[in-house]
Parts: C-alpha cells; sequence; structure tokens
C-alpha cells in the first residue's frame, strides 16, 4: 500500500521581552534556579496578571509579516491541568479567539515552492521546568527538582494546518519561520535555550483517502535536525504498525537523540479535557487598527520582498537572493555595500558575501551580525578590485590581513595602506606583462605545443605560470587576452 504522511506544526516561540507577560519578573536566561520567579509566577494568593504591551505588539508585528487577520479583540483562557512545573494549576493561553488568525508562509524545498497555510498565532505564557538529570535530593538520594524561572515567560505559538507532507516540507517551513521571526526581532531564534521548538504533529493515511489518520503529537523538537529525523521515525514507525495489524494510538510522544526513536509520553488530551474557560482576572485585550498602523510603521522590509527586488533590480538569481536574505544582518550589509559602492556593483558584492565571506564566517563559527568588520571598512577591497588596482586573489590576502586584525581589536590597516606596504597593485602595463608572457612560453615550450595541438588546458596551465611568475599581481583579463594573442 502507498501512504501519503500528513504533518502539522506548532511552535512555541519565545518573545523577546525584558519581563515575563504577565508579571515584572526578568525573562534572562540563565540565572540560577528559581531567582527570576516572582509572586505571580509562583501563583501566591492574591495576586494578578498584567499583560505584558510588548509581547502583545510582538505578535501584531508577526501576524502583519504573515499577511494575518489581528483580532479586534480576543480573549485569555485558562488551560486547566496538573503538572509539578505549573504552580497555578492552570496555564494562561489563549483558545477560541487569538490575536492573529490564519496567514501564510512560502518555503522552498528543492525547486519547488509551496504556501504553507496557517491556522493561527496565539499568547500564552510558558510553564517552568522540571529538571531530573544529575539532580540529587536533601539526602543524597537521584530527584527531580523544579526551576521556575521559565514560569512565566511570554510565548507565541505559530500553529499550521496539517498541509506539509514530508519531514523535509516540515524542516524548511520551521526555518522559515525561524527566520522570519528572527528578521522581525521577535524572538532571539536560540534554540538551545529553547527560544523556538516546534511540536509535530504525525499521521498516515492510503494515497487518496481524504480523512485523516489518527495522529500523534512529537514535543518539544528544539534542533531542525532532530525535527526531521523525528518525523521520518514516526512515519515509519506508523506504517509498520498499520501494515502489521495494529492499530495507532492518539498519543504525545518524545523524541530520543541518542536512540533516534519516539516514545510513548502520555494519552493525547483533546481541548475538552483542559476544561478552557475565561480568565475572569484578564480583560479582553482590544487592539484598533491605530495600533496596527503604528507597529506596520515599524515594519522592516521582509525577505520575500527584497528577494523579488533584488532580483528585478539587479539581476541576481534566486540562489544569491535566498543567500543574502537568510538572516536581516547580512541584508542590511548588503544595502550598506550597494550605498557606498552603486549599482553597479550589486552583483560582485553578492559574489563577494556569498563566498569569501560567507565561508569565512562559517569557520569562524559567526554570522554576519558577528563581523568585526563594517561596511565603510569593507568597501574599499572591492573597490579595488572593481577598478583594476588588484586581482581578486590579491583581495582574499587582504580581506584576511584585515579580518585578523579585526578579530584581535587591532585593526589599524586600511586596503589600501595594506596595498601600498606590501606592493600589491596589479601589472596592468602590456608591456611588462609581455614581457612576462615571453619568459613563461619560452620556459614551458611542453606547454605551448600542447595547446597548438588542441589540449585547451595547456592554456590554464600557463596562465597559472604567468600568475606565479608575477607572484600573483598580474591582470588575469590581460594575460588571458595577451597570452591567446601570442598563441595563436
Amino acid at each position: 500500500m502507498q501512504w501519503e504522511v500528513v504533518i502539522g506544526l506548532e511552535t512555541h516561540t519565545q518573545l523577546r521581552t525584558e519581563s515575563k507577560i504577565f508579571s515584572g519578573a526578568s525573562t534572562q536566561f540563565g540565572a540560577d534556579v528559581n531567582t527570576q520567579a516572582c509572586p505571580v509566577d509562583l501563583a501566591l494568593p492574591g495576586v494578578l496578571p498584567v499583560l505584558n504591551r510588548q509581547a502583545v505588539e510582538h505578535a501584531i508585528r508577526f501576524g502583519l509579516a504573515i499577511d494575518a487577520a489581528i483580532a479586534p479583540v480576543s480573549i485569555f483562557a485558562r488551560k486547566n491541568y496538573f503538572y509539578p512545573d505549573l504552580p497555578k494549576g492552570y496555564q494562561i493561553s489563549q483558545y477560541e479567539i487569538p490575536v492573529v488568525l490564519g496567514g501564510h508562509l512560502e518555503i522552498v524545498v528543492g525547486d519547488t515552492t509551496k504556501v504553507i497555510e496557517l491556522t493561527r498565532a496565539h499568547l500564552e505564557e510558558d510553564a517552568g521546568k522540571s529538571v531530573h538529570e544529575d539532580f540529587i535530593g536533601p539526602h543524597g538520594e537521584p530527584s527531580s527538582g523544579i526551576d521556575l524561572n521559565r514560569a512565566g515567560t511570554p510565548l507565541l505559538e505559530i500553529v499550521t494546518e496539517p498541509v506539509m507532507r514530508s519531514a523535509a516540507e516540515a524542516v524548511a517551513y520551521a526555518k522559515t519561520l525561524h527566520s522570519l521571526v528572527v528578521w522581525l526581532g521577535v524572538c532571539d531564534g536560540n534554540m538551545q535555550e529553547g527560544s523556538f521548538r516546534c511540536d509535530a504533529n504525525v499521521s498516515v493515511r492510503p494515497v487518496g483517502q481524504e480523512a485523516f489518520g489518527t495522529r500523534c503529537e512529537i514535543k518539544n523538537l528544539n534542533s531542525f535536525r532532530f525535527l526531521e529525523e523525528a518525523i521520518q521515525y514516526e512515519v515509519r514507525r506508523q506504517i509498520e504498525l498499520i501494515e502489521d495489524g495494529g492499530t495507532v494510538v492518539q498519543e504525545t510522544r518524545l523524541y530520543d537523540p541518542d536512540k533516534q526513536e519516539t516514545r510513548s509520553m502520555r494519552s493525547k488530551e483533546d481541548a475538552q479535557d483542559y476544561r478552557y474557560f475565561p480568565d475572569p482576572d484578564l480583560l479582553p485585550l482590544v487592539i484598533d487598527e491605530a495600533w496596527i498602523d503604528s507597529i506596520r510603521s515599524t515594519m522592516p522590509a521582509l525577505p520575500a520582498h527584497l528577494k523579488q527586488q533584488w532580483q528585478d533590480a539587479f539581476g541576481l538569481s534566486l540562489y544569491d537572493a535566498e543567500l543574502l536574505t537568510q538572516d536581516r544582518a547580512t541584508a542590511t550589509l548588503f544595502e550598506e555595500l550597494l550605498a557606498i559602492l552603486g549599482k553597479p556593483l550589486a552583483k560582485a558584492v553578492a559574489n563577494w558575501m556569498t563566498g569569501d565571506f560567507a565561508s569565512t564566517l562559517n569557520r569562524a563559527g559567526m554570522s554576519a551580525a558577528d563581523s568585526p568588520l563594517n561596511a565603510a571598512q569593507l568597501a574599499p577591497l572591492l573597490s579595488r578590485v572593481a577598478d583594476g588596482t588588484i586581482s581578486n586573489k590579491i583581495a582574499k590576502d587582504i580581506f584576511a590581513d584585515l579580518w585578523k586584525e579585526a578579530l584581535e581589536g587591532q585593526l589599524k590597516s586600511t586596503v589600501d595602506s595594506i596595498i601600498e606596504s606590501k606592493g600589491l597593485k596589479q601589472i596592468s602595463d602590456s608591456g611588462e606583462l609581455e614581457t612576462l608572457i615571453d619568459q613563461v612560453m619560452q620556459a614551458n615550450s611542453a606547454f605551448v605545443d600542447e595547446f597548438r595541438a588542441g589540449k585547451e588546458k595547456a592554456f590554464n596551465a600557463l596562465v597559472g605560470q604567468v600568475m606565479k611568475a608575477s607572484q600573483g599581481k598580474a591582470n588575469p583579463q590581460q594575460v588571458n587576452a595577451l597570452l591567446r594573442k601570442k598563441l595563436s
């Protein structure tokens, strides 16, 4: 039997706020356990929640970015369940009327573009954290502990329709969503710290069947690799179970990355199990058009818009445009370099940023936001290549020198000072180049004979010898033209 996979994702995005969603406690990561939990987070008697305005504005900003509807009135509800890291015995969330309704994201998988429809995005508070590993009790016994620092941290839970049909599509969506929330500044995107984590709802059905199969939810996947592995395993598990005559049970599962398998955590609850009802301590959230317009006016240009604009205006390929919009810092640097160098050098700037610059960042384990060199320091390098002062090869060496100095915090050199001090100016004088070429042809007569016998590779070997003889300073375009002329 042929099977179709059905996947929907719920993504918990931690919002970038200084304080929690309903209290003034800090959201800073890494503090000592239970030092950032105030009376509201601890649910002490008599405390009342107060909504964080910045969290709401982040939700509105996200809704605008995905072309969703912003609810003029939304309601906070109590989601009731007992768990040790939830002091109140309920989580404040949104149920029937969330703040963001609908919307969509466009993803690219291989050569295919697909639109992923979103159901909703709602505001809620995070729970605390149960600590099981390496936790020792007061008498030295293995124990579990509760850290409530995370309790009350603002979350935007983003829910898709069940429209993804493979693990690859799910990962592409998660990466696109991750890039967007970081681009907007609503989330820091740190997956290791739990700022961005996915729950995957996975089911299978025979190809051609309209009804969905029984779904299982895989909780708290905090890396793209784990998301892909967990879905692939769960799909195999469900298909094998059904084909062996078994039945898939609706449940919540966890992924074990060491064993690369999912395992049962608890039976899956439905909405009625949580006994949702409007929170009596919180008024309805009212968002008027003036508030939405004020946030819309501060929205940055979105990646999809920039990709299309740069392809149309500068003739960039879709591949280059996607690389340049992978994060906001990269896009900003590209725009800053163009502002200095001008539109005619757009393609050269793109080639350098997606080539030498990107590979240097990768080797250093850095992003564009961490670059020790800014646009003003980098622009002269590309300018000197464009005007023929230096070759691309020499530019690589100069960039390496500048990068090393900047990393060490001792940037005293400039592009021009390095060119001058090391005598790196490109040789473009025809007479000087012809002399070099004559010397190389005389010393490498075998290559000359091979080329004249029809072996094109011999030409490249001769060019390499000329560049070697000039210590990389010869203008490669002129060398190619003059050498072909002499050989013919």
